[in-house]
């Protein structure tokens, strides 16, 4: 089964290309390739690791933060605090990717784009250092996803073995979406996810040639992180029960709704990463720009961080009808803030918490239609059909939502209807995906 690939997009947008080629069979690879898999898994469960403990680091450096919620953390200190904080993170921020571009030539080039275009060239040892950069945006605030940093190590790893092992463009393409998968499935402990998300968004197939390596990695790179991260889902929500007729109902009409607000979403992120600062505006851009977005958290502390501690409050439904629409438009507002101030990072936790914000506004504002069903499910479903818009790749979206709550079994039915007409309605305004809308015109 082959999916259109996320790169692909109508009109004349320059940044689409073809679907890269892959081996159409697992016996196309040789042995050695299966070795470097599990060397490739090993590398992106220890990056992961040490990935994390750095941004813990910075995280008690910048707010004291030690465990629980970030955004809690960072909203017991004065507002003054908080918007020097993140203005500060910006400029360290803009600082050390000056110097590396300077340095290095570049950031040692994006995963998804050399695996899109084919090239496989990806310089292990910029690229690394441009994933710690990022952990070091997000641990000081900056609204911006935290599995760039190991997504980026697993794909390094990818590249560097397979260059030592002389492999075919093909396969090493194929190692270098695994490494990268991996990495994603090791912070998120999501290993069925994370390999998913390999083959669908880096791959653009879910076959057996690219599901197999892929799962493989990323199971093994997530029972390494095991060591030092936790083994549980990220997000703690109730017990769901079956959906009432109303969250079906509910379902169909909200789905079309988050696919309009996904396809704004990517528009706003191409418009961001277009106009990203270059030269000596990265020493100025980013301190603008994260200090905006600690002048937003002085009523809001919740944009603040990659989005975990929003959607674990949009899911407990813990805050108002008000709230959640200041929140619905002010997430994605810090995101691209971020994002278009040159800073680096993912995009996977502000997509998936954008998600669950508006569908718990949508569902809170249902509920006083036709009452009856879980908060929380309004969230979960929300998130799923977010992400699925966002991510154009409504397989890998789905295994996300069923990993990172386990516990939306119960609701699929509801999940998979809004993810439908999610990305229905994304695609009729808006065919890239927040990949692919973030890489340069050239």
């Amino acid at each position: 089964m082959s999916a259109e690939h996320p790169r692909q997009a109508a009109g004349c947008d320059p940044r689409a290309t073809e679907q890269p080629n892959v081996p159409s069979r697992l016996a196309d690879f040789p042995l050695r390739f299966w070795v470097l898999v599990l060397l490739t898994g090993a590398g992106a469960g220890f990056g992961a690791i040490v990935f994390m403990a750095m941004l813990h680091a910075v995280q008690h450096a910048a707010f004291g933060y030690h465990s629980g919620g970030y955004s809690a953390a960072a909203g017991r200190h004065s507002y003054l605090r908080r918007v020097v904080v993140l203005a500060v993170g910006g400029m360290v921020t803009g600082v050390l990717l000056f110097a590396l571009r300077r340095l290095a030539g570049g950031t040692g080039g994006e995963p998804t784009r050399s695996v899109w275009t084919g090239s496989g060239d990806v310089k292990p040892l910029p690229t690394l250092v441009s994933g710690a950069i990022s952990e070091v945006s997000v641990g000081m605030g900056g609204s911006i996803g935290r599995e760039a940093a190991p997504q980026h190590a697993g794909a390094a790893v990818g590249a560097w073995l397979a260059r030592l092992a002389k492999l075919t463009p093909e396969q090493r393409r194929v190692l270098i979406a695994c490494g990268a998968g991996a990495g994603v499935g090791a912070v998120y402990n999501v290993p069925f996810a994370g390999g998913l998300f390999a083959a669908e968004v880096y791959l653009g197939s879910v076959s057996l040639s690219t599901v197999v390596p892929a799962l493989v990695t990323s199971l093994l790179a997530t029972a390494i992180s095991w060591l030092t991260l936790p083994a549980q889902p990220l997000y703690r929500i109730p017990v769901l029960a079956s959906p009432p007729p109303s969250l079906l109902v509910w379902a169909l009409l909200a789905g079309p709704l988050i696919g309009l607000a996904a396809a704004g979403y990517i528009r706003a992120i191409g418009y961001a990463s277009d106009h990203r600062p270059t030269g000596r505006l990265l020493l100025v851009l980013p301190t603008l720009g994260m200090g905006m977005v600690g002048v937003i958290s002085i009523g809001y502390p919740f944009v603040l961080g990659n989005g975990r501690d929003l959607a674990q409050l949009a899911m407990t439904g813990a805050t108002g009808l008000a709230g959640l629409a200041a929140l619905s438009v002010l997430k994605p507002v810090s995101t691209t803030l971020t994002l278009g101030s040159g800073v680096s990072g993912g995009l996977f936790t502000p997509t998936f918490s954008f998600g669950a914000v508006l569908g718990a506004f949508l569902g809170h504002s249902w509920s006083h239609l036709w009452p009856g069903s879980d908060p929380a499910s309004y969230a979960v479903i929300g998130a799923g059909a977010m992400l699925c818009a966002g991510m154009q790749a409504p397989i890998a979206a789905v295994a996300f939502a069923i990993e990172l709550t386990a516990n939306s079994d119960k609701i699929m039915v509801a999940l998979l209807l809004a993810a439908a007409g999610a990305i229905l309605t994304c695609r009729r305004f808006e065919q890239r995906s927040v990949y692919s809308a973030r890489l340069p015109l050239h």
